[in-house]
């Protein structure tokens, strides 16, 4: 009986397995930049009958609810991309005050926090990445070093605007051109380097401690990226800078996901991050919910 019981579990993690290795092939398969460019037009789309089907459709696979929402009826967007960015209700996420405090820059969930050792943040367990190629800079990268990171998922039902964690000046944005694997616990523990191989936006701040940084990662049929200090996104297929002076505070809108992804968190060693107890990988968290307390 214990030798078919182990037979049977070793069966189960091969077929497990193989079925994760089907999932990111796929993938890799696909044409990731033109599915994602289709989807855009269609979700963009204020044909009535193409907007009611998509928006209807999606809220129904996703049981989204539009209580915490500033517009509460789904005839009341013109597009899916409106929808998707729906605007909350004034209020519906306090921002955390703690002194010293870093906020949740999203509704979503904790994929992986910590420590930023030897130059790599954790995507999953067994798996770790460079920060200086998911900055797409080898002097921001040697910045954060020893510093910390939080990556927070935005899983599809969730509001998709991102938020600031943190009070300070945006100067620099740097758009990352990269693939479009899906972000989720499945790609992130079988494709190596996701978070430094997908279409990024890089947005760099100086705080009272340093510099820090916000980078939103795209994914499989996002449609795009947008800032309030770029507007939406244009891919190229080279890597693209812009300089700026804007001054955010903590909770202050920073931009939007057309369709899913990710944000990280990168601080800098100086700020000696502290993240609380309760917070680790696979936590459900809300916008504005105290993630960290930094020690200047």
């Amino acid at each position: 009986m214990v030798e078919l019981s182990n037979m049977l579990y070793y069966l189960k993690l091969y077929f497990g397995r193989l079925t994760m290795n089907l999932f990111t092939t796929l993938q890799q398969l696909v044409p990731q930049q033109q599915l994602s460019k289709v989807a855009g037009r269609l979700a963009a789309s204020r044909h009535p009958y193409v907007k009611r089907a998509f928006i209807r459709g999606f809220a129904k696979a996703y049981n989204v609810s539009l209580d915490e929402y500033e517009r509460q009826s789904l005839n009341a967007y013109e597009s899916f991309n409106d929808f998707f960015t729906r605007e909350l209700k004034e209020d519906a996420r306090p921002i955390d005050a703690t002194v010293n405090g870093i906020v949740s820059p999203a509704d979503g969930i904790i994929s992986q926090l910590g420590q930023i050792e030897d130059h790599k943040l954790l995507q999953a367990k067994g798996r770790h990445y460079d920060v200086g190629q998911l900055l797409a800079d080898s002097e921001d990268g040697s910045y954060f070093a020893d510093g910390s990171f939080a990556t927070v998922y935005l899983a599809p039902s969730n509001y998709h605007r991102v938020h600031m964690p943190f009070a300070g000046t945006l100067t620099k944005t740097r758009y990352v051109p990269g693939t479009l694997f899906s972000v989720n616990n499945t790609t992130a523990a079988n494709v190596p380097d996701l978070f430094a191989r997908n279409e990024r936006l890089v947005c760099m701040f100086d705080t009272k401690y340093g510099k820090a940084a916000v980078v939103m990662v795209g994914a499989m049929i996002v449609a795009g990226i947008e800032t309030v200090a770029t507007g939406k996104i244009t891919r190229t297929d080279d890597i693209q800078e812009a300089d700026h002076d804007m001054d955010f505070a903590a909770g202050d809108e920073l931009g939007r996901f057309y369709l899913g992804s990710t944000a990280i968190i990168l601080l800098p060693k100086a700020a000696q991050a502290d993240w609380q107890a309760s917070m680790h990988a696979n936590s459900v968290i809300k916008m504005g919910q105290l993630l960290g307390i930094t020690k200047p």
